[in-house]
């Protein structure tokens, strides 16, 4: 069952299993206002388990690119289409979010984020092949975050 994430009351509704949840539901809702705020577009999220094939459409480009696999387990997925973007998010449970950006029309607008929630440690799966910035948000306190250019067709 689909629900919509709110920004100005932050739930972590869905995200209880996590050790970082309280930061990791901050880093949802950091999203959500992003979508609302940019494209006026409502963030939903589902359980992972009825997420249908969002959790193997990322797992196949993280393996197909770099040779990724993530350990965590995924609690929730989003896939939303706006403005000729396909965006796909999967939040892990160790408080990982990655998502996806794939232009339908474009081959430049296409990469992978990954953002790391508030109090978690890099995931070893990425810690020796990425750099992580750090951003600041009222929402999620300091989320870092890096990425890389999809380059195969998905």
């Amino acid at each position: 069952m689909s629900s919509i994430v709110g920004f100005e009351d932050v739930s972590a509704a869905g995200l209880e299993s996590s050790p970082v949840s309280k930061a990791l539901a901050g880093l949802r809702a950091n999203e959500a206002r992003y979508f609302k705020n940019k494209y006026n577009h409502d963030f939903t999220v589902n359980p992972a388990d009825e997420s249908g094939d969002a959790v193997d459409y990322v797992a196949n480009i993280l393996r197909t690119e770099r040779g990724i696999v993530i350990d965590s387990k995924p609690l929730e997925t989003s896939v939303l289409v706006v403005d000729g973007l396909k965006f796909t998010y999967v939040f892990y449970e160790s408080g990982l979010a990655i998502n996806v950006l794939y232009s339908i029309n474009d081959p430049k607008k296409r990469a992978v984020g990954f953002k790391l929630s508030e109090g978690m440690e890099v995931p070893r799966e990425l810690e020796a092949k990425f750099k992580f910035a750090k951003q600041r948000s009222k929402l999620a306190g300091i989320i870092r975050g890096s990425f890389f250019v999809i380059k195969g067709l998905y």
